[in-house]
């Protein structure tokens, strides 16, 4: 029977003589996924009377709901009043999704 030397290379109990892999050693680099990020483009500001003219419509159409309320509007109290008032605030909504 042979006995298998302490120093071999091969052998399965000596972790230390085994040679270490490439990969570990070697840094990572980043991996690159696509091209390169396109600059952002820069928006155009909006004209300073637009942030008035959405608070406007949309206190049209507070002012047009409450109007109903109190029956100052022609034809007395009507749903018409109601949907007018609905729709302007919801203009002024859809407007500030525009403005920057």
């Amino acid at each position: 029977m042979r006995r298998r030397s302490a120093t071999c290379g091969s052998c399965p109990g000596n972790i230390l003589a085994m040679p270490k892999s490439k990969g570990r050693t070697k840094k990572r680099e980043p991996r690159k996924y696509g091209a390169a990020p396109t600059p952002k483009k820069r928006h155009k500001s909006s004209p300073r009377w637009y942030g008035a003219g959405i608070l406007i419509v949309m206190g049209l159409g507070v002012l047009s709901i409450v109007l109903n309320y109190l029956g100052v509007l022609p034809g007395g109290t009507s749903n018409m009043w109601l949907w007018v008032g609905l729709g302007l605030i919801g203009l002024g909504f859809i407007g500030t999704t525009f403005w920057y």
